[in-house]
């Protein structure tokens, strides 16, 4: 049967248009490795919702893989290191996989390539990041110019298909038991309504883009609208790859109405792909660099907000459902993290860094690029954002956005107010005794914000 190849598993979970997996079947028997590596991202490590999706698309993968014949290998350590014992092991040359593109999962690649063979294909973005440039090859910094460049260059390629059967090994190397890795909680199994919200793996994703392709062309009417949630729900299957954004984009292209906004949408993805192949510490350091003088606030007063942000006690419903929601679900409606994020930027005046570490967190569909991005873009201290000056007005945004029924789902001690006071209980004079005051008003946080931005360079 000639040597085995190496199939080396990361954020692309899935046997369906996986160019790696394609490239490897070509040269023989294949094992696919998926390794637990908490050493090289450092403080970057995934977190603890990321962790509860790995542990169930690892199940779905592991599942599927038997289906043709194979399984995948769970090993824990160092990349290069586990990879090249997995070699060694079987007598293994060559290793395949999907390039990445975050900060460390380059360091992994480089260091992986300095010990064995290591082929890495494009097939995680709907165009490699770094292809898109400007008429001098410059790449893009901001997303409008991006988008139209990467949009001359559409569609992907076709989708290749999920192959019929995977040729096994020999004899299998060694395996560590999904179990033993202490990925889902227990202690209080604070995941607990996750599984009613989430399918996590291939099947999950597919069924997703199923129930989404008839609902994509009133996309720009629904996906701001928190009560409807008109959204795909796609993100956390786009991460770990149980699903490639060409599939998607090939699902959803040309079903009139307002498909082709949600294809910018899914073209962010490529964008903050982009940005932070530029600028790879940009989830800890300000893309302009002015904003280094902000004046953030510090001190136990802040670290009480913060705490009370956290948990959706902040006295504005619409931000608190939020908070609940992402508590509850490991996700947040798109509108809502917008509004939460400004909240505590520039209604706290607090660090965005905290809430991107929040996230980072409790996000079941946590992404390095998009999380950076999202968070310097309303925090506006990014290379493509707003202006600090827009401050976003929660309860403005609920009332718009017609979040009642969001917030009566997700705030219970609100559920019996009706519109529009559940938008500002506090101000209609209905505030129940068991939900907060409001941390500052609206008006305050503004010129404090404000104030506070003209210290900026």
């Amino acid at each position: 049967m000639g040597s085995p190849t190496l199939l080396w598993l990361r954020q692309d979970l899935r046997l369906a248009d996986q160019p790696a997996l394609a490239a490897a079947l070509h040269e023989g028997p294949v094992i696919p490795v998926y390794v637990l590596d908490d050493e090289t991202p450092k403080h970057r490590r995934m977190g603890a919702a990321s962790r509860w999706w790995l542990h169930h698309s690892l199940v779905a993968l592991d599942k599927d893989l038997r289906a043709k014949g194979s399984r995948v290998i769970l090993r824990r350590g160092k990349c290069d290191e586990e990879l090249v014992k997995v070699a060694e092991e079987v007598g293994a040359g060559t290793v395949h996989a999907i390039r990445h593109y975050e900060p460390w999962w380059r360091n992994a690649e480089r260091a992986v390539a300095k010990r064995i063979e290591l082929v890495c294909h494009d097939g995680n973005y709907l165009a490699p990041p770094g292809s898109i440039t400007t008429g001098g090859g410059a790449p893009y910094k901001t997303y409008t110019p991006f988008w139209r460049a990467l949009r001359d260059v559409m569609p992907p390629p076709r989708p290749l298909n999920r192959p019929s059967e995977i040729a096994a090994p020999s004899s299998w190397p060694k395996s560590d038991a999904l179990a033993d890795w202490g990925l889902l909680p227990t202690n209080p199994d604070w995941a607990a309504g996750f599984g009613r919200e989430w399918v996590p793996g291939e099947a999950g994703a597919h069924r997703r883009v199923d129930d989404f392709v008839d609902e994509v062309d009133r996309y720009d009417d629904t996906r701001n609208l928190p009560s409807i949630e008109g959204s795909s729900r796609l993100s956390p299957h786009l991460h770990f790859g149980e699903v490639s954004p060409g599939y998607v984009w090939h699902r959803m292209a040309g079903k009139g109405g307002s498909s082709s906004v949600f294809l910018s949408e899914l073209a962010w993805r490529d964008y903050a792909q982009n940005v932070i192949l530029q600028l790879p510490d940009y989830g800890a350091k300000n893309g302009r660099e002015r904003f280094d003088d902000l004046p953030w606030r510090s001190g136990k007063a802040s670290q009480d907000d913060l705490r009370a942000w956290q948990r959706g006690e902040t006295g504005y419903p619409i931000v608190d459902a939020g908070m609940r929601q992402l508590w509850a679900t490991g996700w947040m409606h798109n509108r809502v993290r917008m509004i939460a994020a400004s909240f505590l930027i520039k209604h706290l005046l607090i660090d965005w860094r905290e809430g991107e570490q929040w996230f980072w967190d409790t996000l079941v569909d946590v992404d390095y690029g998009n999380n950076s991005v999202n968070w310097q873009w309303v925090a506006g201290t990014g290379i493509d954002a707003n202006m600090w000056g827009r401050i976003m007005a929660p309860l403005t945004q609920s009332e718009k956005f017609d979040a009642g029924d969001y917030i009566r789902q997700w705030v219970p001690e609100l559920a019996h107010i009706p519109d529009p006071a559940i938008h500002d209980p506090e101000q209609a004079g209905c505030r129940p005794s068991g939900y907060p005051a409001k941390l500052i008003g609206h008006r305050e946080a503004r010129e404090r914000a404000l104030t506070a931005a003209k210290m900026v360079r």
